[in-house]
C-alpha cells in the first residue's frame, strides 16, 4: 500500500466519518415507527448504517411484521426525512468530528483532491450547515447515482469526476456497506470510527485525528 500522501485524491463518506448525524438518523426513524405502532431501539438502528432510505424503511415494516400500501410506504419515507431535515438544522461546524478540519486543511495544501460519496440525499445541506462544503472538489449524493453501496457506483462516480483512477484515490468509511463498495471499486479502504469494519478495511483508525501524512 502506498503512504497516505501518496494518493491524489480523498473520498469521504458523510455520516461517521465527516459529521455524526447518526442520533438524528435514529430518533427520526423510531419517531417513523412509532407511528405505525413499531418499537425501535437504539440496537436495531445500528442495523440500518450505511442503509437506503427505502430499505430502512422495509427493515422496520418486517420488525414489525407490516405491510404497507405503496403510498402509505411513500408518505412514511416522507415524514422520516422531514422529521431528520428538522433535527438537522441546528448542526454548526461544532458537529465535525475530530481531526475532520485539520484533515481537509493539511489534504489541500498538500493539492490533494477531496470529494464527498455519501448514500444520503441531504449530503450538500449537512456539508453547508458544518461549513466545510468548500473544501471537496466534488460531492456525489444519494440522488445522483442509480445504485447505492454496497454498489461502488458513488465511489467511482466521485473519482472519475475527479480525474482520476481508483488505485489513485483513498476511500474513509465508517459502514460495512461502505467498505464493500470501495474495495468492489478497485480503491484502497481506510475504515473510520466502528470497530465492527477493521477485519474489511486496509487501514482503521478510531477517527481522522489518528490519521497521518
Amino acid at each position: 500500500m502506498k503512504t497516505n500522501s501518496d494518493y491524489k485524491g480523498f473520498i469521504f463518506d458523510l455520516d461517521g466519518v465527516l459529521v455524526s448525524t447518526e442520533h438524528n438518523h435514529f430518533i427520526a426513524w423510531q419517531k417513523t415507527a412509532n407511528l405505525i405502532g413499531i418499537d425501535f431501539s437504539e440496537e436495531e438502528n445500528e442495523n440500518l448504517k450505511g442503509v437506503s432510505r427505502i430499505d430502512s424503511l422495509k427493515y422496520i415494516l418486517n420488525l414489525g411484521n407490516t405491510v404497507l400500501s405503496n403510498e402509505e410506504f411513500n408518505n412514511l419515507l416522507e415524514f422520516k426525512n422531514e422529521s431528520y431535515l428538522e433535527s438537522i438544522q441546528y448542526l454548526t461546524k461544532q458537529n465535525c468530528l475530530k481531526g475532520v478540519v485539520e484533515t481537509l486543511s493539511k489534504a489541500k495544501s498538500k493539492v490533494i483532491k477531496l470529494a464527498v460519496g455519501s448514500s444520503s440525499k441531504n449530503a450538500k445541506r449537512i456539508l453547508k450547515l458544518i461549513e466545510i462544503e468548500d473544501y471537496f472538489d466534488i460531492v456525489i449524493d444519494g440522488s445522483m447515482v442509480e445504485n447505492l453501496k454496497p454498489s461502488p457506483e458513488v465511489f467511482l462516480k466521485a473519482s472519475s469526476m475527479l480525474g482520476l483512477d481508483p488505485s489513485e484515490c483513498l476511500v474513509f468509511e465508517d459502514a460495512a456497506s461502505g467498505i464493500q463498495a470501495a474495495k468492489a471499486g478497485g480503491f484502497q479502504a481506510i475504515g473510520i470510527g466502528n470497530e465492527n469494519i477493521k477485519h474489511l478495511a486496509d487501514l482503521y483508525y478510531n477517527d481522522l485525528t489518528e490519521f497521518t501524512f
